[in-house]
C-alpha cells in the first residue's frame, strides 16, 4: 500500500516513519510513504499557499488550486473540473483531513486495508477551500471532536492505524484482533468471571473484542486489561484467575473485564 502525505511541513514526519511498526513495515516493502511538500505547486515567490476567506472571518483557508496541482502530480493526470471529472484508480482515496469530517475508528481503517493508495490531505489553518472536499477528495475524516492545528498528527495516526492491520506488519497477526475496537460476532455462549476471578456470573452470549446486542448489531468493547511480574506490587495483586493456569477461565475473565472497563471508561460505546 502506498501513502501520500501532502502538507505544507514536510519535515514533521521525518521523525514517526522512522519508529517501530512503520519502519519495519517501510523496510519490508508492505506499505510506501512518500511526503509531498504542498508548496512546491505554489506559483509566487512567497509560496502562498492560503488566502483569506470570502465574506470575512477570522484566520486563512488552504487555497484550491495548489491542492489540485498537487494531486494531479501525484496521480500524473487530470482530476478534472465543474463540467468533467474523470474516475479515479481503483483502489485510490483521496482523504482532506479536517475537524469536520467523519470520525475514524476501527471500522475505517480495516476499510482503508482493502485500498492499494490513499492521498491524505493535511489541512491547515481555518480551514480548507471547500471545493477541495466537494470536488477533490473522496471523503473528509476528522479524528475526534476536537480541533488541532492541522492534520499532521491526523495523518500519522491513520498511517499507523491501517499499516498494523496489514498482513505481515506485526510479529503476531493475532494481536491486530485480540485488542481494542476489534468486535467478534462469533455468537459462541460462554461463562465469564467477574474481576476479581473469584465468582461466576451468569452466562451472556458472544462475549470477545465485540457483543451483539438486542438488534443483533456488534458493539465494540475495549480491551481487556492486561498485568505483568511482579505478581504483587506494592499490596496490589494480579487477579488470580490469571495465574491459575485455566485457559477457559482467563479467557472467559478478560471477555467481563473488558466489558466493565467499556462500561466505566467508554459508556458511548454501549450507548450506540
Amino acid at each position: 500500500m502506498r501513502f501520500d502525505l501532502i502538507t505544507i511541513f514536510p519535515d514533521f514526519f521525518a521523525g514517526p516513519l522512522d519508529h517501530g511498526i512503520l519502519r519495519r513495515a517501510r523496510e519490508t516493502g508492505i506499505v510506501e510513504v512518500n511526503v509531498q511538500d504542498l508548496r512546491v505547486f505554489t506559483k509566487d515567490r512567497h509560496r502562498t499557499v492560503d488566502d483569506r476567506p470570502f465574506g470575512g472571518g477570522e484566520g486563512m483557508v488552504l487555497k484550491p488550486e495548489p491542492l489540485f496541482e498537487a494531486v494531479e502530480h501525484l496521480l500524473g493526470a487530470p482530476v478534472g473540473d465543474a463540467t468533467d471529472r474523470p474516475d479515479l484508480p481503483v483502489g485510490t482515496a483521496i482523504v482532506l483531513l479536517s475537524a469536520s469530517g467523519k470520525r475514524f475508528d476501527q471500522e475505517t481503517a480495516r476499510r482503508f486495508t482493502g485500498l492499494t493508495r490513499i492521498i491524505l490531505i493535511c489541512g491547515r489553518y481555518e480551514g480548507v477551500d471547500e471545493r477541495v472536499a466537494e470536488h477533490l477528495a473522496t471523503e473528509e475524516i476528522s479524528i475526534g471532536d476536537f480541533v488541532l492545528s492541522g492534520g499532521e498528527l491526523p495523518a500519522m495516526l491513520i498511517v499507523d492505524a491501517v499499516t498494523r492491520l496489514l498482513p505481515g506488519s506485526l510479529g503476531n497477526e493475532a494481536s491486530s484482533q485480540n485488542e481494542s475496537f476489534s468486535a467478534s460476532t462469533d455468537g459462541h455462549e460462554t461463562s465469564v468471571w467477574d474481576t476479581s476471578g473469584r465468582s461466576h456470573v451468569p452466562t451472556l452470549k458472544n462475549l470477545g473484542w465485540g457483543t451483539q446486542g438486542a438488534t443483533g448489531s456488534s458493539m465494540l468493547l475495549l480491551d481487556f486489561p492486561h498485568y505483568t511480574r511482579p505478581a504483587e506490587y506494592r499490596g496490589w495483586k494480579v487477579p488470580d484467575v490469571l495465574i491459575g493456569g485455566n485457559h477457559a477461565e482467563v479467557a472467559a475473565w478478560r471477555r467481563a473485564a473488558a466489558i466493565e472497563k467499556s462500561q466505566k471508561n467508554r459508556p458511548d460505546l454501549f450507548m450506540r
